[in-house]
């Protein structure tokens, strides 16, 4: 791709993602991460109309008097979006692959976090660790961020999401409000997944498409493994490969499911044919 076609499709995705976020996520977004981002500050004796979930039961019992914690609003929070481009995520049967949905989807949380002050920092990992951007404010470090995104070429095609966590944990110290966008085509992620979700405010978007999950009955077909790079002959007509195929699928997706729910953090599913505005909406207002 040239600069000057590069620079075409950083524009075109800045124009319709920055309208998303102005319009639509930045709000949603502030009232959703901005009140997490709290630091302890003194107690004071409880008030009709206090939250009680805020009360210190501690000094409550000590002095035989409702107290409650209060806390003062940090000034600015850290995103770090994460980002599987592994060989995977160069797939889609509809008008677009998933890289391309995942950049969208990187694009507009990245400017709802500028838009709120805060800084956003970009991980990029394939079965290591293929870029590390350190989180920044501003509109040029965002559009750095998504021409990575369209341009970069990772050394690998493998997935390891156990070791882009454990990366996450030994380089961001303080909580950082954290986006794993992945199709999620991996497993035996939950310990460090566990440790980074004591710490940072996780949420995995799990961006896939309609053939991960099942293959049409095509007869007998070659298939490239994204990652691996090996064809195989797969006759798609037998319904024992098309169930094994479908299991297999089921049970990353249960997993991605059951592990980030055991950790603490958040799960999006969305699927490149679907509307990801909403599914974003949805976890916000409810999360």
């Amino acid at each position: 791709m040239d600069t000057k076609e590069l620079l075409k499709k950083v524009r075109k995705i800045e124009i319709k993602t920055k309208r998303l976020s102005n319009h639509i996520f930045g709000g949603e977004y502030h009232s959703t991460f901005k009140g997490r981002g709290m630091t302890f500050s003194e107690v004071r004796q409880y008030q009709y109309g206090d939250d009680i979930r805020a009360i210190d039961w501690n000094v409550t019992a000590r002095y035989n008097e409702t107290y409650i914690k209060v806390f003062e609003e940090e000034r600015e929070l850290t995103m770090m979006l994460m980002v599987d481009v592994s060989g995977s995520e160069l797939f889609g049967t509809k008008d677009q692959f998933k890289k391309d949905t995942v950049t969208e989807i990187a694009a507009t949380l990245a400017f709802s976090a500028i838009q709120n002050n805060d800084k956003v920092g970009l991980i990029l990992f394939s079965d290591a660790i293929e870029l590390y951007i350190p989180p920044k404010k501003g509109r040029s470090h965002v559009l750095r961020i998504i021409r990575e995104l369209i341009e970069f070429k990772p050394k690998s095609k493998q997935t390891n999401i156990a070791e882009a966590f454990k990366f996450l944990s030994n380089i961001m110290k303080k909580k950082a409000i954290v986006f794993m966008l992945s199709d999620f085509m991996d497993d035996n992620y939950e310990r460090t997944l566990k440790i980074a979700g004591n710490k940072h405010d996780v949420t995995g978007i799990r961006v896939y498409d309609k053939h991960d999950e099942e293959i049409p009955n095509l007869g007998m077909v070659p298939m490239l493994d994204a990652e691996n790079g090996q064809v195989s002959l797969v006759n798609t007509s037998s319904k024992s490969v098309r169930t094994s195929y479908k299991a297999n699928a089921l049970r990353l997706s249960d997993y991605f499911i059951s592990t980030f729910k055991k950790s603490g953090a958040g799960t999006i599913n969305t699927r490149i044919d679907e509307s990801y505005v909403k599914k974003l909406l949805g976890y916000f207002k409810h999360k």
